[in-house]
């Protein structure tokens, strides 16, 4: 029986139902597409240091198990819903499978400001650990830093989960390298983006040497894409982050202006002219990249946008609609689950590398993400030429189809 429903108003669930209905999925794939394993709200009352008690929220959702222990990120941001982390554990699920390794989905974290002073941050971290430890394991479900989370909040986790397990370095991913994490994976998701843009650009014909690109959210991923870029000849003309923005038409030297933010506001880097946040989708380039939050780029901004590729740094910065725009106007849209991929990969390096005690070297790691990510890249690539679809409903399918797959093999619901 194929399920036919209305688009709900989230993008991943109207992308998702846009799946169910393409494939002609049956009632038990769409449910199993659609509908967690398991949602967990928790109750984080926390004494603070000016000696306040506060309770804080906090979520974990695990989507499908099919293909291998949960897998995805913390994030500790204000806005945070059960929706929303529902919403980002299925995309986990779907980048999992399109860069085949061995995880299933999931999100969380909780409804903090990431602001706090560290003893605060840190405080709520162990909270968060002590009330989902049952949950969560090197086998079970390993969660990783996103939005407001870093390596010091994860070297804290890990800690708090060795008083319920004892020492389980494979428990969390993206700690210090000194707790056992992986050298490279700060840079991970801004470096793949980077290898990914470049063969997208050879396959628009679009030199990368002296390309323009346009970065809104100058943070962990914009920045080290900016730096990987500008290393292979692009010109980083406009940046933007939670404090403003600024363009430079001669370019902007990305690790000059990562220096900068270090003690000031990128709104005073001196060499760059001040631009309207919401000007930047409309600055004159070749590549943009959306790597701030989700829902940032919307159809009228796609309408302004002047460029030939959008390389989506964030999960999910552009709206349904917006994505239409960008295939009418035929600019190419490298999607989240493909574009953001390198992080997850650097994870699952740096997961085998605690199972096995034992390292990486940084060699082996450049070459295992390029060839992962070329592989993934090829697989989507061509599924779009196979069937004319965009690159995003190319990456969906392959990624669903193997998640359903791997349901099929187990001979039940997973």
């Amino acid at each position: 029986m194929t399920v036919l429903c209305p688009q709900p108003a989230d993008t991943h669930d109207a992308m998702c139902w846009s799946m169910v209905e393409r494939l002609g999925l049956t009632e038990r794939d769409a449910q199993l597409l659609l509908a967690p394993y398991r949602e967990v709200l928790v109750s984080l009352p926390v004494r603070l240091s000016d000696g306040t008690v506060r309770s804080f929220r906090g979520y974990r959702v695990q989507h499908n198990g099919a293909r291998g222990p949960f897998k995805g990120g913390l994030r500790f941001h204000p806005g945070l819903e059960l929706s929303e982390a529902r919403s980002l554990a299925r995309l986990m699920t779907w980048k999992a499978a399109l860069i085949d390794v061995p995880f299933g989905g999931a999100k969380g974290g909780v409804d903090c400001p990431a602001d706090l002073p560290p003893a605060d941050l840190q405080a709520i971290a162990r909270a968060y650990v002590a009330r989902v430890e049952r949950l969560i394991g090197p086998t079970r479900d390993i969660p990783a830093p996103d939005l407001g989370t870093n390596s010091v909040v994860m070297g804290w986790m890990m800690d708090e989960y060795a008083k319920f397990h004892g020492p389980t370095p494979a428990i969390i991913t993206g700690k210090p390298v000194e707790l056992g994490g992986l050298p490279a994976r700060e840079s991970a998701t801004g470096r793949g983006l980077a290898h990914l843009v470049t063969r997208a650009a050879a396959d628009v014909s679009l030199p990368l040497d002296g390309a323009r690109v346009a970065i809104q959210g100058f943070g962990n991923v914009g920045s080290w894409a900016g730096i990987e870029l500008h290393a292979r000849g692009a010109r980083i003309v406009a940046v933007s982050d939670e404090s403003g923005a600024i363009t430079r038409s001669d370019g902007i030297d990305p690790a000059g202006l990562l220096a900068h933010l270090r003690g000031a506001p990128l709104s005073t880097y001196g060499p760059a002219e001040a631009l309207d946040p919401a000007d930047l989708v409309a600055v004159d380039c070749d590549i943009l990249i959306p790597a701030a939050l989700g829902g940032m780029i919307g159809a009228q901004d796609a309408e302004r946008a002047r460029c030939r590729i959008v390389a989506e740094g964030a999960n999910a910065p552009c709206t349904p609609a917006a994505d239409d725009v960008f295939r009418r106007n035929d600019v190419t849209v490298l999607p989240d689950i493909l574009a953001n991929a390198g992080g997850l990969y650097a994870s699952y390096l740096e997961w085998v590398q605690n199972l096995r005690h034992q390292a990486w070297r940084g060699g082996e790691v450049d070459s295992l993400l390029a060839e992962t990510l070329n592989r993934a890249y090829d697989d989507v690539a061509k599924h779009a030429d196979r069937t004319g679809d965009s690159l995003r409903v190319a990456a969906w399918e392959v990624a669903i189809r193997r998640v359903l797959a791997a349901v099929d093999a187990r001979g039940a619901g997973a």
